[in-house]
């Protein structure tokens, strides 16, 4: 995959994790693409506005996206190096790659997900870390829940 194409699709998720930001919510997007380039779902992290633990951003962006023959192929974006929880989901699924936004303030399974053959592309976006990082810095307590700590 050209970086350009990974770019442009990471627009994508970026929007929903602003628009989890701006809904009180974890800033994390996610979106879901089929091998044609056809954008199947999106969505963001809402953890805090459904009160529902399980709905992280790649969980989101899957539900959207509704119901596939087949997800072999497909593409999730994400902003943020998916967690063990949503690597589970692209292995499970048999999701072919994962666009990653960043990975510096969160390290997830992304490496796993390399050792069973899914396509990862890590590209350390500036945009990425900096609302990341502001969250964390604000709001330490609801991102270690987030993760688990």
């Amino acid at each position: 995959m050209d970086q350009a194409q990974a770019r442009s699709w990471l627009a994508t998720a970026v929007a929903e994790a602003r628009a989890g930001l701006a809904e009180g919510g974890i800033p994390i997007g996610a979106a879901l693409y089929g091998s044609d380039g056809t954008l199947l779902g999106r969505g963001h992290n809402r953890r805090v506005q459904d009160d529902d633990p399980s709905m992280h951003a790649e969980t989101s962006a899957f539900r959207a996206a509704g119901r596939q023959r087949s997800y072999r192929g497909t593409t999730m974006v994400t902003t943020l190096s998916p967690c063990w929880y949503c690597s589970g989901l692209v292995r499970q699924f048999g999701i072919s790659r994962v666009v990653i936004g960043e990975a510096a303030t969160f390290h997830g399974g992304h490496d796993w997900l390399a050792e069973h053959g899914v396509e990862i592309l890590l590209l350390d976006d500036p945009e990425c870390v900096g609302m990341m990082r502001a969250f964390i810095k604000d709001n330490q307590a609801l991102w270690n829940e987030d993760i688990g700590e």
